[in-house]
């Protein structure tokens, strides 16, 4: 991903955070709002409670990962929040909860909405 496509600023965050849609499985919560521009932001939110910061920033990697190989719809500022369980998960079970999210939320390109990332 290029620099671009990251929320980085307080007031990005707090945006999302205050207006936008919300979707829950055990491992992600995924925060999404239109943002009317030709790309979608992504930002990720990895507490304390997921554990020290190695596995903080596996789950990170992990993630960016998973949203590199995820073809998005345009025009959309999206926050995955990761739960405790994330620590635990593996890339195939964290994939198929991004994606599950994803697609309940409408914000995959149509031709992909069956492909999940591991499952190949």
């Amino acid at each position: 991903m290029r620099g671009e496509q990251y929320l980085t600023k307080r007031a990005q965050f707090g945006l999302v955070y205050d207006e936008g849609s919300s979707l829950v499985s055990n491992v992600v919560v995924v925060k999404a709002l239109s943002n009317g521009l030709d790309l979608s932001r992504y930002g990720f939110t990895v507490s304390r409670r997921v554990g020290k910061a190695v596995e903080r920033n596996r789950v990170k990697r992990l993630l960016r990962e998973i949203l590199r190989q995820t073809p998005l719809q345009p025009g959309w500022d999206i926050i995955f929040i990761a739960r405790s369980p994330a620590a635990r998960a593996s890339y195939a079970n964290l994939g198929k909860s991004v994606w599950g999210l994803l697609l309940r939320a409408g914000l995959l390109v149509g031709e992909y909405e069956g492909v999940r990332p591991g499952a190949n």
